[in-house]
């Protein structure tokens, strides 16, 4: 006889913890479960990322992104001083290189203003060398609220919580098929069946799969709609006797037209200093090296009209993301445009990410969270950076939405 279940959570990600967090405090009579598939919490995209806390700075004032971003930001720390997680506000430098540049820092002072963040200064050349003295620019911009983190010890926190709410945690059970019985859902997991009433899709790079086993409905044109895309972000470290050439954190402006941040330089909360990342598409949805493919990855992707739009408007962009991925020289010339003082021998190997980057059909990279509701579901399709700085806010936001529709009391 399968377990019954009040609410189901699938996925052990910072965002499947945080709405498990939220929904347990809120409703602590109800018999909550979340599914991981994998033997530890926080394996992908949480235990992965560069433990940035985001301002809220690139954000269109109004989206989802600002709002939960700096809302999100705020609880985080608070929970993170209750539950003695460290963390540090150490501030961040954006850096213009050339003149073409200057009109969208002035943007992003813009928006971060109308974010609401505090602090924000643009400096001259010589003030970014008081800040990071080995960077160079033409001007810059103080960002004091950017702060670091690791989100592994956040999303562990998060999990005793749900825990001590009499949440049920399960690891190592992949669901592998879902059935719709009209009064509960079944289910189907690598570890065995389970019966709930509801269900919340928190699956990071496999939340529009997760979406799609549903069957019927409005989920039918979820995959039509957008897919997850997976880009590989490829990091360096620098070698401990060179890490002092960078303080905090150093970014680049950033490009309009495409969604990542471009190579930067980020102190580390577990200690150590990344440079990078890249962006380039992964042959598998966990393609952490280049030589891990997934066919049936592969083939949602190559299937995919929308693919096929974003290659053609952006293969320039993509070209140059895979030659740096292959040549360290090159990725060391990105690098140097921040930091002139940087070398190959600086540079040691570091790790991978993947991010899981909703595309619309018709080829445009999705910039805002996307949570679709349904009957008795939803579903987390697109919540990339700054997911995790956002995450309490984010769970939050679904913690409501499964209030008025699954009528939670």
């Amino acid at each position: 006889m399968a377990s019954q279940y009040d609410l189901t959570i699938i996925g052990g990600g910072i965002l499947g913890l945080a709405t498990a967090l939220k929904i347990s405090a809120a409703h602590p009579d109800i018999k909550l479960l979340l599914l991981e598939k994998e033997a530890e919490l926080a394996r992908h995209q949480t235990g992965n990322n560069s433990g940035v806390i985001h301002s809220g700075l690139y954000y269109r004032p109004g989206s989802l992104k600002a709002r939960l971003c700096v809302s999100g930001r705020k609880e985080l720390m608070a929970f993170c001083d209750a539950s003695s997680v460290p963390y540090e506000i150490c501030g961040k430098v954006v850096v213009a290189i050339n003149q073409v540049e200057l009109p969208r820092l002035d943007e992003l002072y813009r928006r971060g203003e109308a974010n609401g963040l505090k602090g924000l200064e643009v400096i001259s050349p010589e003030r970014l060398k008081e800040i990071e003295p080995h960077a160079t620019g033409i001007k810059g911009l103080l960002v004091p609220q950017t702060g670091i983190v690791d989100y592994r010890k956040v999303a562990a926190a998060y999990a005793d919580k749900v825990r001590d709410a009499n949440g049920d945690i399960r690891l190592s059970q992949r669901v592998v098929g879902i059935l719709d019985r009209g009064d509960e859902i079944i289910l189907q997991t690598s570890g065995g069946d389970y019966r709930t009433k509801y269900l919340i899709n928190c699956c990071g790079l496999q939340s529009d799969i997760v979406a799609q086993m549903t069957g019927g409905g409005s989920h039918q044109s979820i995959e039509e709609e957008h897919r997850i895309i997976p880009f590989r972000g490829e990091y360096y470290k620098i070698a401990p006797e060179r890490e002092f050439l960078v303080k905090n954190l150093i970014y680049p402006v950033p490009d309009p037209t495409f969604p990542f941040l471009g190579v930067h330089f980020t102190r580390m909360a577990r200690g150590g200093v990344e440079a990078g990342p890249n962006a380039v598409f992964a042959y598998a949805r966990e393609g952490y090296r280049h030589s891990d493919i997934d066919l049936g990855d592969l083939w949602r992707t190559l299937s995919f009209k929308g693919f096929w739009a974003i290659t053609g408007k952006y293969w320039q962009t993509g070209f140059g993301e895979l030659y740096r991925s292959l040549s360290k020289k090159a990725f060391v010339r990105a690098l140097q445009k921040l930091l002139p003082e940087i070398g190959e021998n600086d540079l040691v190997p570091g790790g991978a990410g993947v991010r899981a980057q909703a595309v619309s059909a018709s080829g445009a990279l999705v910039d805002d969270f996307i949570i679709k509701q349904a009957q008795r579901a939803i579903h987390v399709l697109n919540a990339p950076s700054p997911g995790a700085t956002a995450s309490l806010a984010i769970g939050q936001s679904i913690c409501q939405m499964a209030e008025k529709s699954f009528g939670l009391k």
